[in-house]
């Protein structure tokens, strides 16, 4: 399914240059190399930015902003292989935006907006504007390509990392159209538009607005309960980390009673991991 017609064009360019019927062209070879050149000193050579409302982060989960505003030492280590991932994502986007150029397809390129909201004003640079509309580019994991980014509803209904919100800042700071997010597999290099449905880009602002007055406030104010562990579709009387809690890199300390195990209830010679927030009288019969 063809959600946007730059689809077409990028993969006619990619079939003509599977069979040897075009090219890259010089200058498209020179502008991604100097964009993956500037990602490497982004990423391997400047210092991380103390934390500041960015239109990246103010989708995001409240009282993940209030851990990250108020004590930041308290955050979970990143593993070592954090800025590689960031890079590879840095370098999918230098590379996409040169098959749209190679594929003729007309956009204006990354540009630095601000959003003003009632007391703040918040800075952000989206990746590109095609035809009046403002999309993001992302890289995703094979499941999150098949599950997280299947549509715009199935995005908004696991958003921890506040793809939609921060679209929508990007759309109104630049006084734009909502457009919708280019996703490309990291696994297999398939890529896809998933278009902005069933976002008002006015409650998503009101949302935003929301999020920083929690984030600014004095006491922690958690956004999500644990919820109840099934198996077989029974409950077994533990609770588990709300999935919205999964990456938040202070589940730890904002769940202290939080502890990673294999499944409890489980017939699989390797269970998986669990994170159980606390264990209670088993009720599976």
């Amino acid at each position: 399914m063809v959600n946007h017609k730059a689809e077409l064009a990028v993969y006619k360019y990619l079939d003509d240059v599977t069979q040897g019927k075009s090219i890259m062209s010089d200058a498209v070879i020179n502008k991604i190399t100097e964009d993956i050149k500037d990602a490497l000193h982004r990423q391997f050579n400047s210092k991380r930015e103390e934390f500041k409302f960015r239109m990246s982060n103010v989708g995001r989960p409240s009282c993940q902003l209030w851990w990250e505003k108020n004590h930041p030492k308290k955050r979970m280590p990143k593993p070592n292989t954090f800025i590689i991932n960031m890079f590879i994502g840095d370098v999918i986007e230098a590379l996409f935006k040169g098959l749209l150029t190679e594929a003729g397809v007309s956009f204006k390129n990354s540009d630095s907006v601000t959003l003003k909201t009632n007391k703040n004003n918040i800075s952000g640079t989206y990746d590109l504007l095609i035809d009046g509309y403002v999309d993001d580019i992302k890289s995703a994991s094979d499941w999150s390509y098949k599950h997280k980014f299947d549509s715009s509803d199935s995005l908004k209904n696991g958003d921890s990392f506040g793809y939609v919100g921060q679209l929508a800042g990007y759309a109104v700071a630049s006084n734009s159209k909502l457009g919708g997010w280019w996703v490309v597999n990291k696994n297999n290099g398939q890529f896809k538009y998933v278009k902005a449905k069933n976002i008002n880009v006015q409650d998503e602002i009101a949302k935003i607005e929301k999020t920083i007055k929690r984030a600014n406030s004095k006491k922690l104010q958690r956004c999500f309960e644990p919820e109840p562990e099934k198996f077989r579709g029974k409950a077994t009387g533990n609770m588990v980390l709300n999935r919205n809690c999964n990456f938040c890199d202070f589940r730890q300390v904002c769940w202290e009673t939080l502890q990673e195990l294999p499944a409890q209830k489980s017939l699989a010679k390797e269970p998986k991991m669990v994170q159980y927030v606390s264990m209670g009288k088993e009720s599976v019969t």
